[in-house]
């Protein structure tokens, strides 16, 4: 379990095949204190940690992880945005994130605002329903809030803090990102659905 506060963007140093899995090669300040078999959110996926080295971290993607998500996009040099599991001793800012990705969208707009940013993303009309205004969703891993929804796009706004500490600041017009709605939000509609299937 997450929260979407990220604590580090790390830098992929290298990426090795095995037959349809990827290893990534993961450079970052959380790697040190890294242990096997950790489970990290990496761009908003967990992922667990195979093996390490002094600053460096590696992590395995099977198949339906890179289809299904923006890592197979990543290259030699990409940033990553990261976080560890939360404890429960820890406050818990953001909100819950799982760490499984949902879909991939495309950043369709992005808008200066004197300070912030706003950013625009394409919504498939499928997961619609699972989207509120003011509500929250997770896009690379980052815990956002909606700030605007309309039929088939969504926009959330972007302090400079979060500009700042991570990859929004690298992301351009038609990058794909990974999006995770909320999962008290996936929960109601499953029953609605349910409920009108029954009735």
């Amino acid at each position: 379990m997450f929260s979407g506060i990220i604590e580090d963007v790390g830098k992929v140093v290298k990426i090795v095949h095995h037959g349809t899995n990827a290893d990534y090669y993961i450079e970052s300040g959380i790697s040190q204190e890294a242990y096997i078999d950790q489970s990290i959110s990496h761009n908003g996926v967990c992922l667990t940690v195979v093996e390490k080295f002094e600053n460096t971290h590696i992590v395995t993607a099977i198949q339906e992880t890179l289809k299904k998500t923006n890592l197979g996009l990543l290259s030699v040099g990409s940033p990553v945005n990261l976080e560890r599991s939360v404890l429960a001793t820890t406050r818990m800012d953001g909100h819950f994130v799982q760490g499984h990705t949902d879909t991939t969208t495309e950043c369709m707009r992005i808008e200066s605002a004197d300070g912030s940013w706003y950013f625009t993303f394409t919504l498939a009309k499928e997961f619609s329903p699972l989207l509120v205004p003011q509500g929250s969703v997770c896009i690379n891993g980052v815990s956002l809030t909606v700030a605007q929804l309309d039929v088939d796009s969504f926009t959330v706004a972007i302090i400079p803090y979060t500009y700042q500490h991570t990859n929004f600041s690298s992301l351009s017009l038609g990058d794909k990102v990974n999006i995770e709605f909320d999962i008290l939000g996936k929960y109601i509609v499953r029953y609605l659905e349910k409920m009108n299937t029954t009735s």
